[in-house]
């Protein structure tokens, strides 16, 4: 009897451990599809963007049939240009006010005053500003141009207060571009913040206003801190984002007059597709890569983010 029962529980063991491994099979055949397209679209990519950022790999030339390993030569070209060096700053530049100062702030401000409002008039404000996040950045890009032209809707406000026209993309070129990706890209983190808002409790609100706190406690105290793991999260993207911003810098102005716009990803560009050094460029967008990642741990960092 005690045989024929141990050869009933080896039969069942063994029955289960078919089971788990038909369901990882299956497991791993539902995720195959996925995986294979993960390697081809992303990984793939990110390791030649390794491997060509230590080549001279080029689009004409010499170099163009030739390809060799050029070690740190591209990176110690780079850290000597004083363009990068410019480029860098500028790129700092126009994160700070684009993302964290512009669409971060600027998005929480306009989900917060929303919040009491009534739906009608929320969802005026919301496709008012999701209407301009859905604008294809090249036709916002040129809906700018236009705007802070000579004869542009701008000069021609100025025009009515009695004021001289203005060449804004000539005598604020970093501004202009910062405006128009503010103007862009809010709409996003306000819809992040108003999903955030939404969840939170009014009786904690209620509760903390009976104990005395005023509206600015209630929000730099209670409101903020429940939902600080949006802000960071929302700070994340929006700032990956900014960092790629490409379309609507190189429409407007080109990343001029000058270098007063030249941010990396329009001097990563005019070194690959304009100077056709491909190997150069490449090792510019892996520093920019590496720049995102820095940022991305900063805010998981100090905003205590778990992922």
């Amino acid at each position: 009897m005690s045989g024929n029962a141990l050869t009933k529980k080896q039969r069942l063991n063994f029955s289960k451990g078919n089971r788990k491994k038909s369901e990882g099979l299956k497991s791993v055949a539902f995720l195959l599809p996925a995986s294979i397209l993960l390697l081809i679209f992303f990984i793939s990519p990110m390791v030649m963007t390794v491997f060509y950022s230590f080549t001279n790999l080029a689009l004409t030339g010499a170099a163009a049939q030739n390809l060799e390993f050029v070690g740190f030569q591209n990176f110690i070209q780079m850290f000597q240009d004083p363009r990068f060096q410019t480029s860098v700053y500028r790129t700092l530049v126009f994160l700070f006010f684009s993302a964290i100062v512009g669409q971060c702030f600027l998005g929480f401000l306009i989900a917060f005053l929303m919040r009491e409002k009534n739906k009608h008039f929320r969802r005026i404000v919301g496709i008012t500003v999701i209407a301009a996040w859905v604008t294809p950045e090249i036709v916002a890009a040129f809906n700018w141009v236009v705007f802070l032209g000579e004869g542009g809707t701008a000069n021609w406000f100025l025009g009515l207060l009695g004021f001289e026209p203005i060449a804004f993309m000539f005598a604020f070129p970093m501004i202009s571009v910062i405006i128009a990706n503010v103007w862009r890209g809010t709409a996003f983190s306000m819809m992040v913040f108003q999903a955030a808002l939404d969840d939170i409790s009014k009786d904690i609100e209620e509760a903390a206003a009976i104990d005395g706190a005023n509206r600015w406690h209630i929000l730099w105290n209670v409101t903020i801190p429940m939902v600080k793991g949006t802000i960071g999260t929302n700070m994340m993207l929006v700032t990956l984002q900014t960092l790629g911003v490409f379309t609507l810098i190189f429409t407007m102005t080109g990343g001029g007059p000058g270098d007063s716009t030249m941010t990396l990803p329009v001097f990563m560009y005019q070194q690959a597709f304009v100077s056709f050094q491909l190997g150069y460029g490449t090792a510019i967008s892996l520093v920019l890569l590496l720049m995102g990642a820095v940022f991305s741990l900063i805010y998981m960092k100090f905003l205590d983010m778990k992922v």
